[in-house]
């Protein structure tokens, strides 16, 4: 014989073993019932808008790959204060560097900084190097 209360006390045993809300389960159940599995995926939550839109973001990428040009933006690398000044200038929108830093990791792009090297180099000279190390005195 079912007891009228039993199905809440359940509810509460399996949200105590699950270390969650008592009405946590029900609304899992109640979005299975209605979504199959795909209900039980976290959903996006609301929140601010991204500042630029994926197709500004996908041009933003677009001209970091491309590299600068020093005769049109003055300079020979992109730095977060120059990619600022681009944005406000190609989409109209003002953004402080450390904004900007968090879209281009989001972008999975990385800070690339060039090693310095030397115009008298020998190629050689490094070859042989790297493979003995340095030469005993």
């Amino acid at each position: 014989m079912a007891c009228p209360g039993a199905a809440g006390e359940q509810r509460a045993e399996a949200a105590r073993l699950a270390v969650m809300d008592r009405q946590a389960p029900r609304d899992a159940v109640v979005r299975y019932n209605a979504e199959g599995v795909a209900g039980l995926y976290d959903r996006p939550l609301p929140g601010r808008p991204e500042w630029l839109s994926e197709g500004e973001q996908a041009t933003l990428k677009a001209i970091i790959l491309a590299g600068p040009d020093p005769r049109r933006h003055g300079c020979v690398e992109w730095t977060l204060p120059i990619l600022c000044e681009v944005i406000a200038k190609r989409f109209a929108k003002t953004l402080h560097p450390a904004s900007l830093s968090r879209i281009v990791r989001r972008l999975n792009l990385s800070k690339q900084k060039t090693r310095p090297r030397h115009l008298q180099s020998d190629a050689k000279a490094q070859a042989a190097f790297q493979k003995s190390g340095c030469a005993k005195r």
